[in-house]
């Protein structure tokens, strides 16, 4: 969808410009309209899909419970949000609707569905999401739990593809996940636009404590969000602050990302989305969980806002490999005439935004954020002292630099380390 020069985007450019300066607007003003030009067309599932999804028989098949803070929806939202749920290929699920308006007009909308996967529950008061949802969650009697927007819609393959992680799952370790979260996009107030996909890749607990890049749609085992619960302090965050307490307990491995869009998040004027300062307060919520997760990890760290609302930087006190011990290096970024010529390394061997301008961002502002990588360049990078005979030996066993790299850091993933690149640490 492209982004035209209107008012509202004038507004942003002037907020943004008054929180970062000139130069920094320049450039992502500049990045923006660069960005115009990627075309995005949303998945299309055929009818015969849909049939072998709608077909498919589990050996031991979930329930899902769909749990929906509601608050004064706007009933085309509404009903939109619903016939996403109840139009889903996998069936075992129930829709759970906390609703905290004053009025009845959502009971009221509810007549028109005759559906016993719907279950109502009229709150006696607006306590905030959290508490909404957690009323909710005391009500669910599905194994996963999964948490959806009362104004945004799911895909129709949504719980499907969940499903069929969880089976995977379980037949490959003999245990089923405990988090699972899809890819997501934007959709315009009438659902005719869809825009801004966000493809997430694996599991990356750094860049999950720079931006809570799970979001839509998260699935999680009932148990443990049981025993969580989402926490009011941390309204606006709290999904944040959730993903960050449930990571913090399970392995990586019981972690799943499914690469398909299954959630449509709806921009319409008022929503963080469509304009990020009118719920600042969640931005400094979303703070106050990183910082929260940090000190239970018994990190001494400074988390900071970055020029992008939403995104957060985190300093360590001290030395960072005694704080964290599953390190195995830091590195920076390599820049070359303006540019990104070396720095992180994907799992692929290829270095992470190559030739991107200095000054970008890059895709969903990743390219300016802690984050963990499969290797960094050893020219630009701290290795953990007990690392530092393997960093030599490699040197001298790979023919080059960049082989020398990957190879440290696939040695160090065989030894259970993690590597974290840092933007902010160039070497020019």
């Amino acid at each position: 969808m492209a982004k035209t020069v209107n008012r509202s985007n004038l507004k942003k450019a002037y907020r943004y410009c008054r929180k970062n300066g000139v130069v920094p607007t320049f450039y992502a003003a500049l990045e923006r309209m660069l960005d115009q030009n990627v075309r995005y067309e949303k998945r299309i599932i055929t009818e015969e899909e849909l049939a072998a999804q709608r077909n498919t028989i589990w050996e031991a098949p979930e329930c899902f419970s769909i749990l929906v803070p509601a608050y004064e929806t706007k009933l085309q939202h509404f009903h939109e949000m619903i016939d996403s749920v109840l139009t889903q290929t996998y069936g075992g699920f129930e829709l759970i609707i906390a609703d905290a308006s004053p009025s009845d007009k959502l009971w009221e909308e509810l007549k028109y569905y005759n559906d016993s996967r719907i279950r109502y529950l009229k709150l006696a008061g607006n306590n905030g999401i959290s508490e909404n949802t957690n009323a909710a969650l005391e009500e669910a009697k599905g194994s996963y739990i999964g948490l959806l927007d009362h104004d945004d819609v799911l895909e129709k393959d949504a719980l499907y593809r969940m499903m069929e992680a969880i089976a995977k799952g379980r037949a490959e370790t003999g245990r089923a996940p405990g988090l699972l979260y899809s890819d997501e996009d934007k959709c315009d107030d009438t659902m005719t636009s869809f825009y801004e996909p966000h493809f997430k890749g694996g599991f990356n607990l750094d860049l999950l404590m720079s931006n809570n890049y799970i979001c839509h749609f998260l699935v999680m085992e009932a148990r443990l969000m049981r025993s969580l619960r989402l926490r009011r302090e941390y309204d606006g965050a709290q999904d944040h602050d959730l993903v960050l307490r449930a990571v913090g307990r399970l392995q990586r491995e019981e972690i799943v990302h499914i690469p398909h869009i299954l959630y449509h998040w709806r921009c319409h004027t008022g929503s963080t989305s469509e304009n990020p300062e009118s719920k600042m307060y969640a931005y400094e919520a979303g703070k106050a969980a990183v910082e929260d997760f940090c000190r239970q990890q018994g990190w001494q760290v400074r988390v900071t806002h970055t020029r992008h609302l939403g995104f957060f930087r985190v300093e360590y006190e001290g030395d960072i490999f005694r704080q964290r011990p599953e390190l195995a290096a830091v590195g920076g970024r390599i820049i070359r005439r303006g540019r990104i010529a070396g720095g992180a390394y994907g799992e692929d061997g290829q270095i992470l935004y190559w030739g991107l301008f200095r000054y970008f961002s890059g895709y969903m502002h990743r390219a300016i954020l802690q984050q963990d990588a499969a290797a960094v360049d050893l020219r630009c990078c701290r290795v953990r002292p007990e690392l530092l005979a393997l960093s030599e030996r490699v040197r001298k066993e790979e023919p080059g630099m960049e082989a020398a790299s990957l190879r440290f850091g696939q040695e160090a993933a065989a030894q259970g380390y993690l590597i974290l690149w840092d933007p902010l640490w160039e070497q020019r």
